[in-house]
């Protein structure tokens, strides 16, 4: 019998304007410590995003963006925060900001496949 597998998930969020606090889902990251499991992604809708975000600013997004996915897979590229623990990690990853990424409180689950999971809220929250 498979067992249930906890874990956390936040969504990623982009804000065009921070002062106004209007924001766009754009990506996922969903971690179980006990697993030592993290996986984060993103999606832009560039025709849409366009409307609110200026080409240079929709740039500059998605490299941090790819930032936030590096220090995810702990890459070495992602500096001294992708070294850190995978718990660490995520909350770094998840912590308040005011900065045009931002990511939702965090929300819990079980899963018996926590790729499959993540799939679905991808999915759900995303696209």
């Amino acid at each position: 019998m498979q067992e249930f597998k906890l874990y956390e998930y936040a969504v990623i969020r982009a804000l065009p304007k921070v002062e106004r606090e209007e924001f766009f889902n754009v990506g996922l990251i969903l971690f179980s410590k006990k697993e030592k499991y993290i996986h984060a992604d993103y999606f832009l809708d560039k025709e849409k995003l366009k409307c609110f975000f200026s080409e240079e600013n929709l740039e500059d997004l998605e490299t941090n963006l790819k930032s936030f996915l590096n220090i995810a897979k702990g890459e070495k590229c992602g500096g001294k925060i992708s070294i850190l623990e995978i718990p660490e990690r995520f909350r770094w990853l998840n912590a308040v900001r005011s900065s045009c990424i931002q990511t939702s409180r965090p929300h819990v689950g079980l899963s018996k496949d926590l790729d499959k999971t993540f799939e679905r809220l991808f999915e759900e929250m995303v696209k």
